[in-house]
């Protein structure tokens, strides 16, 4: 068995997030109380009680589900003896991708908090509210030729992109307003379902690059380290291992596309992996995996029970 850890990204947080986790486990609080210091406020008690659109901010979602995925690797390695280098891979979806290289020791908890607030603050800046927009194309029909052809269709009156290749029957388009409504309505026309999504700006799109460049200056102060287990990459959706690598793909992934259907293949295809395993918050990425990779084992952690019962599995 080739076990691969998932990490998540954001639309994955909510309101009392990480809370059976601190409460049953000392090093969970431990992990939180990190974050708090490392962000000088109170994020643990914003994720425990809201509000919750104070927690949908990306700014604080994106350290939040950071938190709760490393609390969730802290109890698995000093509660129950499991090591991440039990994984054979990790990846994790956009923001998740910091998650994970903290789980692998590439970052610190310190640091990837920081890096994490200014990632959702940058990309928050980069564009003004209301001029850009993002769109969830989902159906049977769907799949990335029908979402690049939408975006086409929309790039002709602005910036247009496919996003995120989530799985065939979900792919989210991102851009300037005007030009996502006219992809959405190509994408109706070719069959698919499209719903705008209630964001805040057009992640993983050229608009991003006033905050990729904010990025590049604060992951170059930052001290990353080679990876203790490879990372599945956004950007290239095949393991990566070289820390300068990782650097460079960490701010080309703010503009770039999310390939976590290939990313997701080539774990299950070519590589054998038998186990993906989410961690933190939600399970939306374990519906994503048995979507890609009906033959493999998905499941998510989440609560003090998961967390028990996935150790004792390993055992």
């Amino acid at each position: 068995m080739t076990l691969a850890l998932l990490f998540p990204g954001q639309g994955s947080q909510a309101v009392g997030m990480g809370a059976a986790l601190a409460e049953a486990f000392g090093s969970a609080r431990e992990v939180f109380a990190e974050v708090d210091q490392a962000l000088g406020q109170d994020l643990s008690g914003l994720m425990r009680n809201g509000p919750e659109d104070q927690l949908t901010l990306t700014e604080n979602a994106q350290p939040a589900l950071m938190a709760v995925s490393l609390a969730v690797i802290r109890v698995l390695d000093k509660e129950f003896g499991v090591a991440v280098d039990r994984a054979g891979f990790v990846a994790g979806h956009s923001l998740g991708e910091y998650s994970a290289l903290a789980a692998v020791g590439a970052l610190s908890l310190t640091d990837t908090a920081r890096l994490l607030k200014l990632r959702g603050q940058a990309m928050q800046r980069a564009v003004p509210v209301g001029q850009g927009a993002m769109a969830s194309l989902i159906g049977p029909k769907t799949d990335l030729a029908l979402a690049e052809a939408a975006a086409a269709a929309g790039a002709e009156v602005g910036v247009c992109v496919v996003a995120n290749d989530n799985n065939n029957g979900n792919v989210v388009i991102s851009g300037e307003k005007a030009a996502v409504d006219r992809a959405i309505e190509k994408a109706k026309e070719l069959g698919a379902r499209a719903i705008p999504l209630n964001v805040s700006a057009p992640f993983h799109c050229p608009l991003m690059q006033p905050a990729a460049d904010e990025m590049a200056g604060a992951l170059s102060a930052a001290t990353l380290m080679a990876p203790s287990v490879a990372v599945v990459a956004n950007v290239t959706a095949r393991p990566e291992r070289d820390a300068d690598t990782i650097r460079r793909l960490l701010v080309e992934q703010v503009t770039g596309r999310v390939r976590w259907r290939e990313s997701m293949e080539w774990m299950a295809t070519e590589s054998g992996v038998t186990r993906f395993v989410e961690i933190g918050s939600g399970k939306v990425l374990t519906g994503m995996a048995k979507r890609i990779a009906p033959d493999a084992e998905s499941l998510a952690l989440n609560s003090p029970e998961d967390i028990e019962a996935f150790a004792a599995s390993l055992a």
